[in-house]
């Protein structure tokens, strides 16, 4: 195995400090991050995370180990969910976006099973320059978003449901077919792809000569 500490920064496939962590080796996983913090990075961000420290209590699936001290952050994001559990997915994405210099908005748990619930945030909705909206079971909330706002739409289907979801085939299916205009959609449980996605959107709109409106 190479040791990551001598690994030129130029030689790096991702510089932008995410480690993809299922299946790698913990030590070579430790040593990224004490090279990283060594080197004085911003952020490193482990996704897909399987083993935590005994301090932590809960479940995770995303290490954010931040040492930014950026506060003017871009607001613009708005994460979408349609259960409280797909939330882990739709945290991954908010918690990537943030650390990438977003503020990020949360609407949660306003699926189609209660469309009213969604309905009624509909201002929010319009203002976000870009949503990220994540769900399991049949995978139709993008498509319902998608014909309510212009603003781009990234769908993210999730693990969630019951045996004919297929462990979220059924619900990307939904989305890849969906006839909602502006709607694109990341692999199952890929809420760090949704955030990196999303995060490249609204700095591309906030650019200083940004025609997007």
């Amino acid at each position: 195995m190479v040791e990551y500490s001598t690994i030129e920064p130029w030689q790096m496939v991702d510089e932008n400090g995410v480690v993809y962590e299922q299946g790698s080796l913990m030590a070579y996983f430790q040593d990224v991050l004490d090279v990283r913090k060594a080197r004085g990075k911003r952020y490193s961000l482990v996704t897909l995370l399987r083993k935590v420290a005994s301090s932590i209590s809960i479940p995770l699936t995303l290490l954010v180990l931040d040492r930014s001290t950026q506060t003017d952050k871009r607001p613009g994001i708005l994460v979408v969910t349609a259960g409280t559990a797909d939330l882990p997915v739709a945290e991954e994405a908010a918690m990537t976006a943030e650390l990438m210099g977003n503020a990020v908005e949360r609407l949660f748990d306003v699926g189609v099973a209660g469309i009213h619930r969604l309905l009624s945030q509909a201002d929010r909705l319009w203002q976000a320059r870009v949503i990220v909206v994540v769900a399991g079971m049949d995978g139709a909330l993008p498509s319902v978003v998608g014909g309510l706002v212009s603003a781009p739409v990234i769908a993210v289907p999730t693990s969630v449901g019951y045996g004919a979801s297929f462990n979220g085939l059924a619900a990307l299916l939904t989305m890849l077919n969906s006839c909602a205009t502006g709607v694109g959609v990341v692999n199952i449980d890929n809420g760090f792809g949704a955030g990196v996605l999303a995060n490249n959107i609204n700095r591309l709109a906030h650019a200083p000569d940004s025609k997007v409106s």
